[in-house]
């Protein structure tokens, strides 16, 4: 059964609790002067047709809320209000942020919850409202105050959470964690789906206010709209400045690895600097070795006809030319900083 508590108010308190729909229109019908609020969690086709039908609900908006993933909105149908909110949570275990949709029919004599998700809790709702007649005395308007502060109020450990996660990214900028940018990209789309959640609430709240006189909203009432309001705006800029420093890090995360990849390059560059001139000086000592080695190697092979054999000045003349051949390879290897 997808109805999840069903109660007709009367003077701030509850006057019946109908086991089914049915019943629940039999006794607004017969006994009226109060509101019924219904609570559904999944609710069947069959019970959304019930419900238009007793309550004239129109038709696109109960096509909203059988079809769901709608967006965050507040919408008037002659004198009833339909709105859709999403209501998030933040889960510590994944590290993430859970988002669901709530929908509320508001009338004159009913209000409509249809919870799609784990969160809100609803039944706390009801709870608070119903310790507080008062409150609950001023109709069908006191529960969709209740719900929106509720869902407005569950943001906070959201944003405690995101805050949390961000904090921990600047951390990580700085340590060189490759999965860093990943983490970045992961909490930017939800801070965007954040926004997306938070940023119709203004509009919603100032729509609410330009009918405050036309239907007659009390004026205590209003005052804890209004209240709402400033906490919705403040959820809304806390998330506007959250994805600021998300935009900020991936640029410094931009700037860090090319600062990286600079200072890799410039190593890279270095060692091969220095191993090209180890080349260098290597292969000038080979070519100063290299020439004595020539002159003693002619002069070794012992051919019979080489005058130079029989000459007297024969021996002195090849060690001045190998040395000869060898200072002027230094030389010239100095002169081009091989050496």
């Amino acid at each position: 059964m997808s109805v999840v508590d069903n109660a007709i108010y009367r003077s701030g308190r509850r006057a019946a609790t109908p086991a089914t729909l049915e019943e629940t229109f039999e006794t607004l019908s017969e006994h009226p002067g109060g509101f019924a609020w219904i609570g559904l969690y999944h609710p069947t086709d069959q019970e959304l047709d019930a419900l238009a039908q007793e309550f004239g609900l129109h038709h696109l908006a109960i096509e909203d809320a059988r079809k769901g993933h709608q967006r965050a909105k507040l919408e008037r149908y002659g004198e009833t209000l339909f709105v859709v909110l999403r209501p998030a949570r933040y889960l510590d275990a994944d590290e993430r942020v859970e988002f669901g949709e709530l929908h509320l029919f508001i009338g004159s004599d009913f209000a409509i919850t249809i919870r799609r998700a784990e969160s809100p809790d609803l039944g706390k709702v009801r709870s608070r409202l119903e310790a507080a007649p008062d409150l609950l005395e001023k109709g069908p308007e006191a529960v969709l105050y209740a719900v929106l502060d509720e869902v407005v109020d569950e943001y906070s450990p959201v944003l405690a959470g995101l805050e949390n996660d961000i904090d921990e990214i600047e951390e990580e900028l700085f340590d060189g964690d490759p999965m860093v940018t990943r983490r970045i990209y992961d909490l930017a789309s939800e801070v965007m789906e954040f926004q997306r959640a938070t940023r119709p609430l203004v509009d919603m709240f100032t729509s609410l206010e330009r009918g405050f006189e036309k239907y007659g909203v009390d004026v205590e009432l209003q005052r804890y709209l209004r209240d709402v309001l400033d906490h919705s705006i403040r959820s809304v800029e806390r998330g506007e400045s959250f994805r600021q420093l998300l935009q900020n890090a991936l640029q410094v995360h931009a700037t860090l690895v090319a600062q990286r990849q600079n200072e890799e390059m410039q190593r890279l560059s270095e060692t091969s600097l220095a191993q090209s001139e180890q080349t260098k000086k290597i292969s000038s000592w080979a070519a100063i070795l290299f020439a004595p080695t020539l002159v003693g190697t002619i002069y070794g092979m012992n051919f019979t006809h080489m005058p130079e054999l029989d000459w007297v000045y024969g021996y002195p003349f090849a060690v001045l030319l190998m040395v000869g051949m060898g200072a002027g390879l230094y030389g010239v290897f100095r002169r081009r900083n091989w050496l």
